[in-house]
C-alpha cells in the first residue's frame, strides 16, 4: 500500500464542504472495505488499542455536506493522539484511492463519546467523489511553509519537499525538523501564535497533526527506498517552543 499511498498525497485535499461533487452513495461493500482496511493499517503505537464506527453524518454534529462520518475511538495512553493522527491519515489515503472525498473535522462531537472503552477522539466526514476533477490537481500550489522553514540541515529528496504537504488543523503545519544525520522531529509552537483554535486545544489538536505528518514522512521515505529505525519520545502537550516526538535512524 505504500506506494499507494505515496500516490495519493499529490491527489488528496480536505473537502471542507462537499460540494458539486456528484450523486454517488458509499455502497455498504464500500463501508465494509472501510473496516477491514483500517483494521490492516499500521499504528504507529501498536500497544494502544484503537477502533472506528461509521455513521450517518446527521447523527453527529458535522454539517459539511458529507454522507457518513468515521468516528476514531482510543485508548487514553502516552501518544495516543500522535497514533490516531498516523492511522487516521493512512485511512484518509486509502479512501481517496477509492475516490472517496475526507475531511479531518476537529470539533466533531457524537453522542457516543465512549466505545468498547475507548474515548472518542476526533472524526473524518466523508462523501463519495464522482467527478474526480474535484480533487487536487496541482499539490505545490497548495499554502504551505516551504522546506527552509520546517527543514533544519540537508535536505532529502522526494521527501523533505513534500512531507510539508501533510494536512493540520486550521492549516498551523506545527512541525519542524532537524537532519544532524538523524531526523529529530519537533511539534513546533511560533510563541504568542495559536491562530483560530481554542488556546485549549492547540496542543491537542498539534499532537494528532504530528502523528499525520510522521504518517507521510514514513511513507515518503518508503518510497525513496531509504530503510529506517524510529524511537518515539514521550509529549504531554506542554505548551513549548519545541517538543521531541520522534527521532529517525535511517540506514
Amino acid at each position: 500500500m505504500n506506494n499507494i499511498f505515496y500516490e495519493m498525497i499529490f491527489r488528496r485535499k480536505s473537502f471542507h464542504t462537499f460540494r458539486n461533487v456528484g450523486n454517488e452513495s458509499i455502497s455498504e461493500n464500500e463501508l465494509n472495505d472501510m473496516q477491514n482496511a483500517y483494521s490492516e493499517l499500521a499504528p504507529l503505537n501498536p500497544e494502544i488499542k484503537t477502533a472506528i464506527r461509521i455513521v450517518p453524518e446527521k447523527e453527529t454534529n458535522c454539517k459539511r455536506g458529507g454522507e457518513y462520518c468515521i468516528l476514531f475511538y482510543s485508548e487514553k495512553k502516552d501518544g495516543y493522539l500522535q497514533n490516531i493522527g498516523y492511522i487516521g491519515e493512512q485511512l484518509d489515503l486509502y479512501l481517496v484511492s477509492r475516490n472517496i472525498g475526507t475531511l479531518w473535522f476537529g470539533i466533531g462531537k457524537t453522542k457516543e463519546e465512549h466505545f468498547e472503552n475507548m474515548e472518542f477522539v476526533i472524526m473524518f466526514s466523508i462523501r463519495k467523489i464522482s467527478d474526480s476533477s474535484k480533487y487536487r490537481k496541482d499539490m505545490f500550489k497548495s499554502k504551505r511553509k516551504s522546506v527552509e522553514e520546517i527543514w533544519e540541515g540537508k535536505q532529502i529528496l522526494c521527501v523533505s519537499d513534500i512531507v510539508r504537504f501533510a494536512p493540520s488543523a486550521c492549516n498551523s503545519q506545527p512541525w519542524h525538523v532537524k537532519n544532524d544525520g538523524e531526523l529529530s522531529v519537533y511539534r513546533y509552537k511560533k510563541p504568542g501564535k495559536r491562530g483560530i483554535m481554542p488556546a485549549e486545544k492547540v496542543s491537542f489538536y498539534n499532537c494528532i497533526d504530528i502523528g499525520i505528518f510522521i504518517c507521510f514522512l514514513d511513507i515518503c521515505l518508503g518510497h525513496s527506498g531509504i530503510d529506517f529505525n524510529k524511537k518515539l519520545y514521550p509529549d504531554p502537550g506542554e505548551d513549548k517552543e519545541y517538543v521531541l516526538n520522534v527521532k529517525y535512524r535511517l540506514d
